[in-house]
């Protein structure tokens, strides 16, 4: 009686070894060895059952079958403990994949933190250092007075004057492409709409920006490198796609930031990791850094697709 309860619970922790091997297949990604594994282990509950039915049978037993059955029992015993321990090896090698990637995005995000500390200080010394400058060069040849010189050198100073406008437009320009100001002041719609605008480009495709709600508040640090990942997608667009139409969305469920970015321009080749100038890496390793999914669809005249998904 004591052989058949131990036979019946064998064949319990052989099928339980086996349903918690078949739960981990998806984890290793239907690796084919484990598959193998699994079907091992179903195969080896299976002939628990055909032994429990052979000694149910009252057949005679000899004492070495008698040691075969506690043998059985005993290995039962052991594959069960080590399919919990298997479980916890895979379980601990996710959580070290899970912080891996959390050091990872921490990483990134500190460099990124840093990069845009540096642009607002070069941005600052621009607008506050060299901004004034050339407004009192300006100023002071404004206070010439042009009556008194000659055609030739009232014609050196309005050219002086002309260059002197464009210098400080210039400045103007780049301090705001370093660190943009409307950002700050008005949000990630508006700057994205300022920027597209302020493009010296004569003949743009259509733009849409459409945000789902309509004003969408977002941490600063969040707000700057979507404005950093839209600048680059809109000037690869024009620089490469020959695009008549880009189309943004932005859409703000509960805890998550969802981005569209779409032209209807002549695409590339997706087998291509990063293509010559489109700074997709760059793109990506920006969206890590917020633990976001990037998900790309193009192909050669197919146009192009980019779907960005960031947690909040």
């Amino acid at each position: 009686m004591l052989i058949q309860i131990a036979l019946i619970t064998s064949v319990i922790l052989q099928f339980g070894a086996f349903f918690n091997t078949l739960t981990l297949i998806r984890r290793t990604k239907f690796n084919i060895s484990w598959i193998t594994i699994s079907i091992a282990f179903f195969l080896m509950a299976v002939r628990r059952i055909s032994e429990l039915a052979v000694f149910i049978e009252n057949s005679p037993r000899s004492t070495a079958d008698h040691f075969n059955n506690w043998i059985a029992v005993f290995i039962s015993l052991l594959m069960f403990i080590a399919s919990f321990y298997i479980r916890r090896i895979f379980n601990l090698q996710a959580r070290i994949d899970r912080m891996r990637k959390e050091n990872e995005a921490r990483v990134l995000s500190a460099i990124i933190e840093t990069e845009e500390k540096e642009r607002k200080r070069f941005s600052r010394e621009l607008h506050d250092g060299l901004g004034p400058i050339l407004s009192s060069v300006k100023m002071a040849f404004s206070a010439i007075d042009k009556s008194l010189a000659t055609p030739r050198n009232k014609s050196i100073i309005e050219k002086t004057e002309a260059s002197i406008d464009t210098a400080i437009d210039t400045v103007r320009e780049i301090s705001n492409n370093l660190s943009p100001h409307l950002l700050e002041k008005f949000g990630l719609k508006k700057a994205i709409h300022t920027f597209y605008h302020n493009i010296p480009q004569p003949e743009k495709p259509l733009f849409h920006l459409t945000t789902t709600p309509e004003q969408i508040q977002l941490p600063y640090n969040i707000e700057v490198i979507l404005y950093r990942i839209f600048c680059e997608l809109i000037n690869n667009t024009l620089k490469h796609a020959n695009a008549r139409n880009i189309d943004i969305s932005l859409f703000h469920p509960h805890k998550e930031l969802e981005l569209h970015y779409s032209d209807d321009g002549t695409g590339f080749n997706p087998s291509d990791q990063d293509p010559v100038g489109t700074g997709l890496a760059n793109i990506r390793s920006r969206v890590k850094s917020l633990d976001g999914k990037v998900d790309l669809h193009t192909g050669n005249n197919k146009g192009f697709f980019l779907k960005i998904k960031i947690p909040l």
